[in-house]
């Protein structure tokens, strides 16, 4: 017996605008939306979904928002590998969608690029590993 990983949930203060940056960034489209609880959810348009789906199925992403500010690092990012452009044309297509670049203590040797989404929330490009 075991668990599928299914979904990701993002706390944020504009779940809508990031929820724009990441299905850009990801080519997913949004799946579900509510303005009065301040949740969206965005995932992949070519996965169908279900629980008795076999296999591994790209994750949903669910940004609910709260009143607090990210203020750390985070504990827990995503790693992204380009799938039809190299390494830096991604990082640069990336940046042109709001992302910037974060340091968390690299040291210059990494053969991933860190960057920070337009609320800071840390993620990786990687250069060379692929699922």
């Amino acid at each position: 017996m075991a668990s599928k990983f299914t979904e990701l949930a993002i706390d944020c203060a504009d779940p809508a605008g990031l929820a724009r940056f990441w299905c850009a960034v990801l080519g997913y489209e949004v799946r579900d939306e509510d303005e009065a609880d301040g949740v969206v959810i965005i995932g992949s348009p070519t996965v169908p979904e279900g629980k008795d789906r076999p296999g591994p199925i790209p994750p949903m992403l669910t940004f609910a928002r709260v009143p607090e500010a990210k203020s750390i690092k985070n504990r827990l990012h995503l790693d992204l590998n380009p799938t039809d452009a190299d390494q830096a044309e991604e990082v640069h297509r990336l940046l042109g969608l709001g992302a910037r670049h974060a340091d968390v203590g690299q040291t210059g040797e990494e053969s991933w690029v860190c960057l920070a989404d337009p609320e800071g929330n840390e993620f990786c490009v990687l250069a060379s590993r692929c699922p």
